[in-house]
């Protein structure tokens, strides 16, 4: 029998319990042995839950019993879940975690540790929810080279962009409708902010390209300044508006990557996902585009995909998978000042100053302001010309087109 334990007893720790309980014949089959959860951490008291007794306070035991052989992380945080992945790790424990935010800031890290001590440091969880996405990057596209990473990696930001688009409602209200239905935490920041959505680009763009992309250097956008007025522009120019996290591979072997609010042409398979939905489009050098979609959050969603991972470090426990990224030294991350891209600019002022300032394809009025269309500019570029039409008017919106 294989003996695990969970770290965290929150929505998704609870779903790790769940999942494992509801699906352990199906479980030991795939592994030729039983997988039971001995301890569950956490110092909130669940003495009434039918399992109350496995409940533990004190992370000590997890860490000095030989029987355990695989943790569940699913604490969140870069604070005491980094330090006990640490320890379990240095005790030759795998650990499988939906935690974005310690994979993204100290990936490589833990998986040296963990390839040190033959343990496991496993994460599928930590980007798609439940949509299989990193499994997928390093066994079935392994022959790749991944040229370009680019999808929607929020579910909170979707589903409130949805609202705006399909209901007419302010992004106030949208938000307030996204709290209620749990879809959004009472400080939603993380999301609205786009940090959510940057952390699992830096994932991923580890994965692609082999060293670390710092979530703290990456240009984060999020969806606060996005109004109707933008909703309807972009539906009169045939698009929708879209959250995206992108990563794009350049030929000297550099990547941008960034997280912004993009107008997305209706055509694309990104335009019609909807509501809490992911989806994220990889496109490598020999398959061309490969597309994952699903929930990328929700409590049993999420923990199956860390009890999955929990399976692969048992049945694979004496030839680990090793997964690594080197720790940023290579100075991938490319500088957005180059990247170009056609714009969307919606201003208030003369049509003779909008023009003469930006290198316009189209311009239009809509509800009392110009709509303009540009050619493709750098970044860089964009920045100085938006900076000089703010001294003629006032930019009501600038946002890239995908």
């Amino acid at each position: 029998m294989i003996k695990a334990a969970v770290m965290g007893h929150g929505t998704v720790g609870s779903g790790v319990y769940e999942v494992i309980e509801m699906n352990a014949k199906k479980i030991a089959a795939s592994l030729g042995e039983a997988l039971e959860v001995k301890y569950v951490l956490d110092l909130r008291d669940f003495s009434h839950l039918p399992y109350g007794d496995k409940f533990i306070t004190d992370f000590t035991l997890i860490e000095n019993d030989p029987e355990i052989s695989v943790v569940a992380e699913v604490m969140g945080g870069v604070g005491a879940a980094y330090e006990f992945t640490k320890r379990c790790l240095a005790a030759g424990k795998s650990v499988c975690t939906s935690n974005k935010e310690l994979v993204a800031t100290h990936g490589e890290e833990l998986l040296a540790i963990a390839k040190e001590h033959n343990a496991g440091y496993m994460f599928e969880a930590s980007v798609g929810g439940g949509i299989p996405l990193i499994r997928p990057m390093l066994q079935c596209l392994a022959a790749n080279e991944f040229n370009q990473i680019c999808g929607i990696l929020n579910g909170t930001t979707n589903y409130i962009l949805t609202q705006m688009i399909e209901s007419g409602v302010s992004f106030e209200d949208a938000l307030a409708a996204a709290q209620a239905k749990g879809y959004a935490e009472k400080d939603p920041t993380a999301d609205i902010e786009g940090h959510d959505a940057c952390r699992k680009i830096c994932i991923l763009s580890d994965l692609a390209f082999g060293d670390k992309f710092d979530p703290d250097e990456v240009e984060c956008e999020g969806i606060t300044k996005i109004t109707l007025e933008d909703v309807a522009c972009a539906d009169k120019l045939g698009r929708v508006i879209k959250l995206i996290g992108r990563a794009v591979r350049c030929e000297d072997g550099t990547a941008y990557a960034y997280v912004a609010p993009h107008l997305v042409d209706k055509s694309s398979p990104l335009a019609p996902v909807e509501g809490v939905f992911n989806a994220v489009m990889i496109d490598g050098n020999a398959t061309g585009e490969v597309m994952f979609y699903g929930k990328g959050a929700g409590k049993l969603a999420t923990a199956s995909a860390v009890v999955a991972d929990m399976m692969d470090c048992a049945f694979h426990k004496d030839r680990r998978r090793q997964i690594f990224w080197g720790d940023g030294s290579k100075r991938l991350l490319r500088p957005l000042d180059t990247l170009e891209s056609q714009w969307y600019v919606r201003f208030d002022g003369a049509q003779a100053d909008l023009e003469a300032a930006l290198p316009a394809d189209s311009v239009s009025a809509f509800g009392g302001a110009l709509v303009a269309v540009t050619c493709k500019a750098s970044t860089a570029d964009m920045k100085k010309r938006l900076a000089a039409l703010g001294e003629k008017g006032k930019v009501l919106a600038a946002m890239r087109l995908l």
